[in-house]
């Protein structure tokens, strides 16, 4: 079967390591996670106009929503590595092949999912917000559950593409599922035209429908000849448990990883919700600022996952050292720069949530939200190690350690300590986002320590799984 080389040489000449190459596949996924953390903010803005017990809401049934979602979308996403190695290796059938169990991956867990909204009541009854709250936190819930599928099948589509550097057809797909996502946001939540008014659970259709569309491009784009011939795609989807074990084995701590993470801050938002629906609300929107810049830093993470994966399996980690040593720079320059946002005008940040927003509420909401993201500007340069970082040493196959850091600081200095300051000295928003600030930077100095220590060099996951397999005469 033809080889990638070809496409490789009609590109554009790039430093191996320097930063024209990390900024050519870096840039697209930056746009592109940016793309998802506005497309976030657009919801919630929509929400916060809706009514206040809207954005309360939000955040609690969303994340653990994620929480649920977290295990299989982590082993999806973490196709992404065994694509790029695979590539690196030049083993176009095997790339190809992991594909197809990724998506196995995303199609069994995602319809294994859609029973658990029929647990929605009695979670978030056991969680103990405001009547008003969880009534929406289990009709958000319940309707974001309907598309788990949709959900998981683009993470597991777009590896093909991340995975091979091809970073600017994820962007692509991705900044016009939002562009669709947009559009329908105010239509269901506040029935304009011919369709009646849904509230959140109007928000979830859009971001369902959304990740629907998603999905079939990410397919239509498999149609064409690069993935057909050259990667012979379409032939390589019988099941191999080789292949499955090796990316459960693998891509499974780092799915736990996200679990153990994403369900340390669910729980810590359930606590802040004792509170009431301001101070969970102020959270709400404190996270979603947060996202600006965190979430573009994910995209960063990406592109480190992908040059980490094809130096390794080239055989030159040394090179892929100097790609996340740069990329670091790049991440941790971006969230000083947010930072310095987030403390001196945090007055324009919120100017759209207040825009349509009951006036009366909205202004002491919006005095707790200026005093949180100070703690966002605090350990947002940290989140850069963790992601950064972390991304390279799981990218290389080290994900045990990152799972069992992940875990013990998430719930060592995140969960415990919060609940236990509030049995010991009563429920306090303030000394709540001390310790997530505390979690924050100590998971980076890990993760940071943890690459220094270079064992993530000596890792392979081509030399893990199986022979390549026989290419498909076409």
């Amino acid at each position: 079967m033809q080889s990638d080389d070809s496409t490789h040489r009609s590109s554009p000449p790039r430093t191996v390591g320097g930063y024209r190459e990390l900024l050519a596949i870096a840039v697209p996924l930056v746009l592109s996670s940016s793309t998802q953390s506005l497309m976030h903010v657009v919801d919630r803005i929509f929400m916060t106009w809706h009514s206040k017990e809207a954005v309360a809401a939000a955040l609690p049934a969303g994340i653990l929503f994620w929480s649920f979602l977290s295990l299989p979308l982590g082993i999806v996403s973490y196709t992404n590595a065994f694509v790029a190695q695979y590539d690196g290796a030049k083993q176009p059938g095997r790339v190809a092949a992991a594909i197809w169990h990724a998506i196995y991956v995303a199609l069994a867990f995602g319809f294994a999912l859609i029973p658990f909204a029929l647990l929605a009541g009695p979670l978030f009854d056991l969680v103990g917000h405001e009547a008003s709250i969880r009534t929406l936190e289990t009709e958000y819930f319940v309707s974001l559950s309907w598309g788990a599928v949709f959900a998981l099948l683009p993470a597991a589509l777009c590896c093909f593409f991340s995975g091979r550097g091809r970073a600017g057809i994820v962007l692509a797909v991705n900044a016009t599922s939002v562009v669709v996502n947009a559009v329908l946001d105010p239509i269901f939540i506040f029935g304009w035209g011919p369709f009646p008014e849904l509230g959140m659970c109007g928000a979830a259709i859009a971001t369902n429908v959304a990740n629907g569309f998603a999905t079939v491009c990410y397919l239509a784009l498999l149609m064409r000849s690069e993935a057909r011939v050259t990667y012979g795609f379409w032939n390589h989807w019988r099941f191999d448990r080789r292949l499955m074990g090796e990316l459960l084995r693998f891509g499974g701590p780092s799915g736990l990883q996200m679990f153990v993470d994403v369900a340390g801050f669910t729980a810590f938002i359930m606590i802040v919700g004792w509170i009431g629906k301001h101070e969970l609300a102020a959270t709400n929107i404190a996270f979603n600022l947060n996202n600006l810049a965190f979430t573009p830093v994910l995209g960063l993470g990406v592109a480190v996952s992908t040059l980490v994966g094809q130096r390794i399996g080239e055989g030159r980690p040394d090179i892929a050292e100097m790609s996340v040593r740069k990329a670091f720079v790049l991440a941790g320059g971006g969230m000083l720069l947010c930072g310095g946002v987030y403390v001196l005008a945090p007055q324009l940040l919120l100017a759209p949530y207040a825009l349509r927003a009951d006036g009366e509420h909205f202004s002491e909401i919006r005095r707790v939200v200026v005093v949180l993201l100070r703690f966002v500007a605090l350990y947002s340069f940290f989140d850069a190690m963790v992601i950064v970082f972390g991304s390279a040493v799981r990218a290389a196959g080290d994900t045990t350690f990152s799972m069992l850091a992940t875990f013990s600081c998430a719930w060592g200095l995140l969960v415990l300590p919060t609940y236990l300051t509030w049995k010991i000295y009563g429920p306090n928003l303030f000394w709540s986002w001390v310790w997530c600030s505390i979690y924050v930077i100590v998971l980076g100095f890990v993760f940071q320590r943890r690459f220094q220590s270079g064992r993530w060099k000596t890792m392979s996951l081509v030399h893990h799984t199986c022979l390549p397999l026989p290419e498909t005469p076409l």
